[in-house]
């Protein structure tokens, strides 16, 4: 099953999303590039290691020619895989352009890198000593499909089931995509680039904490960023 826009315009061009998804693509093509050797320790430069983060917050020297605490933003565009990639992008490009338009440019950038941040924050919160890179969007697009769907309750998202030459569709709410996305995460867990990175569970799955703490604080921030504040009418569907 594939979920799909439909062709109602929105009145801005969503250069922020186009740009984020831009940014992820061509960050992956670069770890693709890396030879096996030397991707674990790209993973390990620019992914949180929550433990090195925890020393980095305690004052201990990490030895890493960056600071700790950028890997709270440069982790937001590593993936673990094709997959890991493709469905968030896909995802990012669904809700992200709503938003985009209800909070504009900068607030958008804001709060998708916010929600990121505060998702891996979340995260690092319950492992702090583990020595697992944590990677992905994930977090941040929680956060997205959050004010999206808290904006948006009665819209609708249009699934597309490849049959063959056969591509029947029906519609369903938007927060059904929601779970749909999650057992998404649970597969890219398994079909990784073959590394131990915590795009999930320490022993692959999710990061259920990340995915929480970015749907809770998309909540409590697109509101704040002026997400409600647009009293034009639209139809809540796309």
């Amino acid at each position: 099953m594939v979920p799909i826009r439909d062709n109602n315009p929105i009145s801005i061009t969503p250069y922020v999303t186009y740009g984020l998804i831009a940014v992820n693509v061509l960050a992956f093509l670069y770890e693709s590039s890396l030879p096996p050797q030397y991707l674990n320790g790209f993973f390990h430069l620019f992914a949180v290691v929550p433990q090195e983060l925890s020393s980095s917050f305690s004052g201990i020297p990490v030895n890493q020619p960056i600071p700790e605490w950028l890997t709270l933003i440069t982790s937001q565009f590593l993936h673990g895989g094709l997959l890991h990639l493709g469905g968030n992008m896909l995802f990012l490009w669904i809700f992200g352009n709503n938003v985009e338009e209800k909070l504009g440019y900068i607030k958008y950038l804001i709060f998708y890198l916010a929600c990121g941040v505060l998702a891996s924050l979340t995260q690092w919160y319950f492992s702090q000593g583990s020595l697992i890179p944590s990677l992905g969007a994930s977090g941040a697009i929680a956060g997205v499909m959050c004010a999206d769907i808290i904006r948006f309750p009665k819209a609708e998202v249009i699934g597309v089931i490849p049959l063959g030459i056969f591509f029947p569709t029906f519609r369903v709410p938007a927060y059904f995509f929601l779970g749909f996305w999650f057992i998404q995460q649970a597969f890219y867990g398994v079909s990784s680039l073959g590394m131990p990175t915590n795009i999930g569970m320490e022993s692959g799955g999710i990061a259920y904490w990340a995915h929480a703490g970015g749907f809770v604080f998309g909540a409590i921030l697109a509101p704040l960023l002026g997400l409600f504040s647009d009293n034009k009418s639209k139809e809540e569907s796309w």
